[in-house]
């Protein structure tokens, strides 16, 4: 086996890397079977994985927002290492349950741990407890199929009123008077929502707290609250939904808003309405700050911000692991794939396939606690 690695490491170093030998990742039930928008094996330098002492394999669950980023992380990962990767991508809420269940290496969550979340956690880390370590971030489209509206401007009232069924037409005087140049269809709209507890609806829900309390009087959180509206299970269950629906609207990261989804840009109140692009939604995340103590580098987000080009429907995908107690079958090869995802060529990769890095100063802070995981 290491004689194989060291020939894997000088293949990819010369840059012949063999996409054949790449684990095909098998979803496990999961909805979420999307693949990456770009091609790891010619966007990265998978050379420079350092596999170290890496063997058998992981088994992973949470974030489907992050599952394309997933996807093209393990493909170089495991042909460098020869670990095989399990990414189930089955929502954050599945994730975080399956980590303090201790049947999973690692979980991926859209949303920081909470106290009652780090309490249950302490009975699979021995001697220690699950923190939170940012390491995907990106904008939360809001992914609409309308003929005819190729660009289409919402603000956060609009949006409110949208997914809480108190507008449901497209040519609502509302969404008129936010693009007076566009031909409106007499459409009726559908919403679409998460069925499952999600990351993402935690974080698009936060946005509408922050920018309209007054038209989203609802707690927040993972599961989706408000009355009416359609669902589907994971970010390509409602992307799915939106590309075959005429009328249709919802809320997915931005990777699944193709083939037929366009994403509205957001009326602010900055001096122009703002893209769902991964550079304005790295402005937003750029400006957040590390909450969490000691080991835990929870984020908060300004989700109301009016900064020029900032675009405030973001959110940041955590990978959750013990700082202490972490299965010594599984310890090498999650620390050296976390390694290599929060490295200078993983989060390279983020770029190219349509997610946003991590700032530099956060993720210097992630790549010094992954190295001190016991």
């Amino acid at each position: 086996m290491k004689l194989q690695q060291r020939m894997n490491r000088r293949a990819l170093t010369l840059g012949a890397l063999a996409v054949s030998g790449a684990l095909a990742l098998t979803a496990c039930g999961s909805d979420d079977t999307g693949t990456a928008s770009t091609d790891p094996s010619t966007s990265t330098a998978a050379g420079a994985i350092k596999c170290d002492d890496a063997k058998g394999q992981l088994l992973a669950d949470g974030s489907s927002a992050q599952k394309n980023a997933i996807d093209a992380w393990v493909k170089q990962f495991s042909t460098a290492c020869g670990v095989q990767i399990n990414y189930k991508g089955g929502g954050s809420g599945a994730g975080v349950t399956a980590f303090t269940q201790g049947t999973v290496a690692f979980a991926g969550s859209d949303s920081a741990l909470k106290p009652e979340e780090v309490t249950a956690s302490k009975a699979v880390c021995t001697g220690g407890q699950a923190i939170d370590l940012p390491m995907v971030g990106g904008p939360i489209a809001v992914g609409y199929n309308v003929p005819g509206v190729d660009n289409l401007v919402l603000d956060a009232t609009t949006i409110a009123k949208i997914f809480d069924s108190k507008i449901t037409n497209w040519n609502d005087a509302a969404i008129k008077a936010l693009n007076p140049d566009a031909t409106l269809p007499d459409l009726k709209i559908q919403a679409f929502h998460r069925s499952d507890e999600s990351g993402t609806t935690d974080n698009f829900t936060k946005y509408l707290i922050a920018a309209t309390p007054d038209n989203w009087k609802y707690e927040g959180g993972k599961a989706w609250q408000a009355k009416g509206g359609q669902s589907a299970s994971g970010s390509s269950g409602v992307a799915a939904q939106v590309k075959q629906t005429s009328g249709a609207i919802s809320y997915m990261e931005l990777s699944y808003a193709k083939d037929g989804i366009a994403a509205a840009s957001l009326d602010t109140g900055a001096a122009a309405p703002v893209e769902a692009t991964v550079d304005n939604a790295t402005k937003a995340i750029a400006a957040a700050q590390v909450v969490g103590t000691g080991s835990d580098l929870a984020l908060k987000l300004d989700y109301a911000t009016k900064a020029e080009g900032a675009y405030p429907i973001t959110l940041v995908t955590y990978e959750i692991v013990c700082d202490k107690g972490n299965k010594a079958d599984t310890l090498p090869a999650t620390k050296a794939f976390l390694t290599y995802i929060a490295g200078e060529d993983g989060q390279k990769l983020l770029t190219e396939a349509g997610y946003a890095p991590i700032p530099a100063e956060i993720i210097a802070k992630v790549r010094t606690t992954i190295a001190g995981l016991s």
